[in-house]
Parts: C-alpha cells; structure tokens; sequence
C-alpha cells in the first residue's frame, strides 16, 4: 500500500469523569468493540495497531502518560487538530495532528478503545464529555468539521476532455476494478468491502462484505488490490497482523471469488493463496497490494517493503531483521494452480502500490520511497527467463541514482558484493520532479498510486503513454510545499544501452489524493479519489472521497 497507505491517524487521550451517569458494563463493551473498528480504520496506520507508535515520529497511546495528564487540552487537540510540539513519555513529537473526522459518539467510541488497551489505565469516555469539549472548539460541531472537509470544486479539465463527478462515497476506497465495457465497475474497500457501481445509473450495491472472509477472525486485516477476470472472479490481496506466536506474523493472502449472484457480480470469496513473514517495523509494514493479470496470462503480485530503509528494528516482538525474501519484490503466480507458488521475477523494489504493462508489453512498476527524502521510482522491469535471476532495482541499499556507498541512513545496509542494480527510470521533465533534470523519477514523498496505460481513443494529452495518480505527501516536505495531488502523463522511451526515461506532465490538479484509475470503455477513465482534501495543510479531518470520470470529447477522439 502506500507509504502508510492513506489515513492519517490521530492521538486519543482520556477525559475525566463526567457528572452524567456512566456507561454499563455491557454498554463500556459494545463501545469498546466499536472503537477497535473506528481505531483500525482512523489510527493504526500511525500508531500502530499494538498502539506503540513510531518513535520521534508518531507518539504511543500505548502506557501513554499523556492519557493521565493533558485532559482537556488532550480533547480539544483531538477534536481541532493539535500544531504545537508534545512530549510523550518523555519523548518529543513535532508532527502535526488533523482533527478527526468522526461524529462525538464515535470519538468517545475510539477514547474508551484507547483506554481500555494496551495497559492503559481504564476509564470511560461518553459522547456528551466529548460535545462539551468540541463546543469550545475551532470547529464546535461535528457538522462544522465536516464542512470544513468538504468536497473541492473539480480542477479544469484538459483539452479535449469532460470532467465530471460520478459518486461520492460513505466508506474509504482503495481500488476499482472491471471488465472494461463501461456498463459497470466494482470497489474495493480497505476493509474487504465490495461494491458494484452500475455506470449508467450511478447506482451502488454493496456485493461483499468483510465477514465474507474466512478466516479472518484472528487479527485486523486490510485490503489493497483487486482485479477482475475474464469468468468474472475477482482476486482480492489481503494483509492480516497476527500476534500470539513468537513473532508478530504479517499474514498475506490472495482470495478469489468462487460464484456469481442472480446478477452476474462475483461473490464467495475462498482462500487460494497465503503465506507469512515477520510483520513490519513502526509503520512500514506494505504488504501485498496492486494484482494484475500479465500478457503472459499469469498473475501479478506486489509485495511492498516490511521496514522504511532497511533498518532491523528494536522490538524483538516485531522481528528484528530487515527486508526478508518475500518483501520488496514483485511476484508471478499461475493462476491455474490450485497450490500456487510464488515466482519472483524483481528484487528492490521498495512499494510498488501499482504496476502496468504499456502497450508493447513492457512492465513498469511505481513506487513510494522512504522518508528519507529520496524520489519516488518508476522501473522498467524484465522478467527473468527460466533459469535466470530477478533484476535487484537498488532498495534498501541504492535509491534512485545516488550510488549504494552514498547510504541514505546510517542503518543503509552494505549492498551485497559484486551486486549490481538496475536505475529508475529518469524523468526529463518538465512536471513531476522539482529538482535537477533528470530526476529519479517523481518528487519525494509524493506517492505514486494508480497507474494505467491508455491508448488511441484518447485526446492528444493523454493518448498513448501512461497515467498515474500522485495521492500526495503524508509528511511535511519542509519549504518545497506539496508534492502529488495530481494526475500526470508518463511518456517512457528506451534508450540505447537499454536504461529508461520519460517525459511527465501534469494532466489534472490539484486532485483529492487520487488512489486508483480504471478505463471504462472507449475513451472512458475513471478516477478514485481516497479522501477530500487536496494540499496536505487541507487535512482538517479526513472523509471517504467520490469516484470521477474524465471522459474524451468526441470530437477529439
């Protein structure tokens, strides 16, 4: 998934006791179980979901002291956003906090989650205490926030294209998928949710639910890619945090629907493939996200990175190694096999939140880099022949072309000896790098998303070369102001002695971190907008985004 895949999360600390009368026990529980989910869904990308935190970056909930501290002012941070330095267990933290976008019951929800885990002291929060406190507040209803996070106005469309919107809608999104005819797409929610979107009357059923998982009970789970097939069964990738062992296990598995309803829309996913590895240091841990059909007929798999840079971690818990042989690579599986087994054919590759094929076949992969203020790459990758090694594209040990010795951390890894590694692609310009030209390949931190080749039946701006989605910097980038929020063209060409490079532009900004692209028809794309604010200095709260499509003129077909 992204760099810490869209949500930003927030700091929860106690109340005091309220005079009104409290919560029952049974009534404390059924809150406590609401907020695991509205804490999954709002803050685990930072804090983690074992409440540790990122150390010097994101403060613990976990035996927080702020929870027995900082009451009120704790609240008000909470429910306005908080821009002043905090010390947490007697650390630091810098990072600004955006108010939460969720309603006072659902906040005292997540408060009682918080309070009542992770050795924390115990307590309970209601939704009146909360409303008291947001009262007083930048923001003194929740209706006030959320007007706040409203939609934008759409940005001017590019030549010989239409703009418009063609949903808005009420959970969070992290894929679309379809057969291309048009008539109809589905969605993908983080959370296992699927939705059929019919095209024509912008109608939308939900087809999947997250109970619909097997096994799935035995820890938090997040989905990030899918895919639809010609019988019309969609391939879901999952990730799963499961503790009790040894280690804290990252469960990654791939589900495929087995049937069809009265409708024709694929339901009952089963299980078809799964494996695991030590889950990820602080919040790094990717997973396995974009899936796709090749040209080769097999399937595709992205697995993202389990660490920032290479760094073994401190929590023996976690696993304290690096990147192991199944992270940070892309994987082919047959899809045919009732017992797949995983083909790597690229190493180095940090987290490739999306991979296409252009229209001679070629494999490009684009990736989120580190925080280490480092590009975002785009590779050209070849597939290994049987009996041929995977090409390494440089991560941990290089990024982008600054050589393996010039080490990006001090934790960097020595690369292996003798290993050599395959640069991005260079970006000539003129959009989409701000440094010198050529650039490696795409502004930090401005974390590349969806990626779609289009081809003949579009416009000039965007016909024949590849479209990719920037869903925006999730950390501040000091004085360059933003990086993403926007669509770009990617025009890559070969050189002689067989590296890459490519001509960007801007085709649409400012966008409200686009996530996904889908072609629906002839001269037909659609776009997945995660959330609604288009700056980073914009995230007052966040709320699910809408789905856009940029349609050709046909006059300019």
């Amino acid at each position: 998934m992204l760099r810490r895949f869209g949500l930003l999360a927030v700091s929860l600390w106690c109340l005091r006791a309220s005079s009104e009368s409290p919560p029952t026990a049974p009534e404390l529980a059924a809150s406590i179980n609401r907020g695991r989910v509205m804490y999954q869904a709002n803050c685990s990308m930072c804090h983690e979901v074992n409440g540790r935190g990122v150390p010097g970056t994101y403060p613990p909930l976990a035996e927080s002291d702020f929870l027995r501290q900082h009451l009120r002012e704790s609240v008000l941070a909470l429910v306005e956003g908080l821009k002043r330095p905090i010390t947490v267990n007697e650390r630091l933290y810098h990072g600004q906090m955006p108010a939460v976008a969720l309603n006072d019951p659902q906040v005292a929800d997540v408060m009682n989650f918080v309070l009542n885990s992770w050795n924390n002291p115990g307590g309970i929060v209601t939704a009146e205490e909360v409303r008291a406190i947001r009262a007083k507040s930048a923001f003194p209803t929740y209706e006030a926030l959320a007007a706040a996070n409203a939609y934008k106005p759409l940005p001017a469309a590019p030549d010989g294209f239409t703009l418009r919107e063609v949903i808005r809608l009420n959970d969070f999104a992290t894929r679309l998928a379809g057969d291309g005819t048009g008539m109809s797409c589905y969605v993908l929610g983080q959370n296992g949710a699927v939705w059929k979107l019919d095209l024509a009357t912008k109608k939308l059923t939900q087809t999947l639910w997250p109970t619909n998982y097997p096994s799935t009970a035995a820890g938090e789970f997040q989905t990030l890619g899918f895919t639809l097939d010609t019988q019309r069964r969609l391939w879901i990738t999952m990730n799963q945090r499961v503790e009790g062992g040894p280690l804290v296990s990252n469960i990654v598995s791939i589900y495929r629907t087995s049937a069809t309803n009265s409708e024709n829309d694929p339901v009952v996913p089963k299980l078809w493939f799964q494996t695991s590895y030590p889950y990820g240091i602080g919040p790094y841990n990717h997973g396995i996200s974009d899936i796709r059909f090749g040209p080769d007929g097999m399937l595709y798999v992205s697995s993202g990175s389990r660490t920032d840079g290479g760094e073994k971690g401190t929590d023996p818990a976690l696993g304290q190694m690096g990147e192991v042989d199944l992270t940070a690579t892309l994987w082919r599986l047959d899809p045919k096999s009732e017992s797949p087994q995983v083909e790597i054919v690229a190493r180095g590759i940090r987290n490739a939140y999306s991979f296409a094929w252009d229209d001679q076949g070629h494999l490009f992969t684009v990736s989120n880099g580190p925080d280490a203020h480092a590009g975002e790459e785009m590779d050209a990758l070849v597939v290994p022949k049987p009996g041929e090694s995977p090409r390494h594209h440089g991560f941990p040990y290089q990024l982008g072309l600054r050589p393996a010795a010039e080490k990006w951390y001090p934790h960097t890894p020595d690369a292996p000896a003798g290993a050599s590694f395959v640069l991005p692609v260079a970006n000539l310009g003129p959009d989409g790098w701000r440094g010198p030209l050529p650039g490696s390949t795409f502004d930090p931190h401005s974390s590349p998303a969806g990626l779609v080749w289009l081809g003949n039946d579009f416009p000039a701006a965007a016909r024949d070369c590849f479209v990719m989605g920037r869903f925006g910097n999730l950390i501040k980038t000091g004085d360059e102001g933003d990086s993403g929020f926007d669509l770009l063209t990617v025009r890559p060409r070969q050189r002689p002695d067989g590296s890459w490079e490519a001509t960007v532009k801007t085709l649409l900004a400012p966008m409200a971190r686009p996530i996904d692209l889908l072609p629906v028809g002839r001269g037909r794309l659609l776009i997945l907008e995660y959330t609604r604010p288009t700056t980073f200095k914009d995230q007052v709260g966040w709320l699910p985004g809408r789905i856009l499509e940029l349609e050709a003129k046909p006059e300019a077909r």
